[in-house]
């Protein structure tokens, strides 16, 4: 099973940018989706952004317009570019992989935006 390592989680101030990376053990063209959720204190996990083989995306409707996903599969990686953040950004932002039979997910990465 894929195996996902996630970094680039920080504090950052209200207004500014972050640039979240997924590592994935194996060679990530095959598969299917790749994706970033995030869970917030008290909130259930919501999707961010997702990316799939097509090249298509789709994103959460609170992150429309400031951030953006991209893969390199030659890295077996995939990024989340995060800017205009704000508190409600603040979160455990995980990688998922997802296929037709399998399900991984990364430990996570922290996100947290404040003055």
């Amino acid at each position: 099973q894929v195996q996902l390592v996630e970094s680039g989680g920080a504090l950052v101030q209200p207004g500014g940018s972050l640039r979240l990376s997924c590592v994935a053990s194996e060679n990530i063209i095959s598969i299917p989706a790749m994706g970033w959720y995030r869970r917030a204190p008290g909130k259930q996990r919501e999707l961010v952004a997702a990316i799939y083989s097509t090249g298509n995306t789709e994103y959460g409707d609170s992150v429309k317009g400031r951030f953006t996903i991209s893969r390199d599969n030659a890295k077996n990686s995939v990024y989340l570019q995060m800017n205009n953040l704000n508190p409600d950004d603040t979160a455990v932002y995980h990688c998922r992989a997802r296929g037709l039979d399998f399900s991984s997910w990364g430990q996570g990465t922290q996100v947290t935006v404040s003055s």
